[in-house]
């Protein structure tokens, strides 16, 4: 179902933000919950091991076999190479690093650049100010007011609200804890104000 689905399409931030939380969390529980039933199996296979049973065969599937040419060969294991997944990673900025010109030697010679990736978190408060135009017409005798872009409404954005909700069911984390977390970057929010986004 999510073969074809590029979370980069959504064009909200904060709600593309939330939707790639969301999406790690469950490829990290779905990883998690395989390595616990493979290790309860093992518990399993140990307990019959210890009354005296046979534990669950272990059956390798089928492969064709190779034709190992000398000893030598048999006996060389090929290194393993983990596939690299940086190229998933979405890049938000690249920032240049320069060389003290002052270590450099007079025949130094520039040779392009070597990139590395570094994986970081901002997590932070955005406070905006909207100043609404404000109109009035004596004619009329009404106020024109400029109004809040999508997704505002009082006096939390939609980020906020977003944070929440996948903090409190996809994270699990309790609303004191959720509150603490707000709090500590700076947000000023109640309990209440907290459980009201909740409900």
């Amino acid at each position: 179902m999510l073969e074809n689905f590029d979370p980069n399409t959504i064009q909200d931030e904060a709600v593309r933000q939330v939707v790639l939380y969301l999406m790690n969390l469950v490829e990290n529980q779905h990883a998690k919950i395989q390595e616990q039933a493979e290790e309860l199996q093992r518990q399993r296979d140990e307990i019959k091991r210890l009354k005296g049973e046979q534990g669950k065969p272990k059956i390798k599937a089928n492969k064709p076999a190779r034709e190992v040419s000398s000893e030598k060969e048999r006996r060389e294991s090929k290194p393993h190479h983990k596939a690299s997944k940086q190229s998933e990673i979405k890049i938000d900025r690249v920032e240049v690093l320069k060389v003290d010109d002052g270590l450099l030697p007079q025949d130094a010679q520039f040779k392009g650049y070597e990139d590395v990736i570094v994986q970081d978190l901002d997590f932070r408060t955005e406070n905006i100010t909207f100043r609404k135009e404000k109109y009035y017409s004596p004619g009329q005798k009404q106020t024109y007011l400029a109004r809040l872009p999508a997704g505002y409404k009082g006096q939390f954005g939609p980020g906020v609200r977003a944070w929440v909700l996948a903090l409190y069911y996809a994270g699990g984390m309790s609303e004191p804890k959720i509150l603490e977390l707000l709090q500590t970057v700076g947000l000023h929010i109640s309990a209440g104000q907290l459980s009201a986004f909740l409900i």
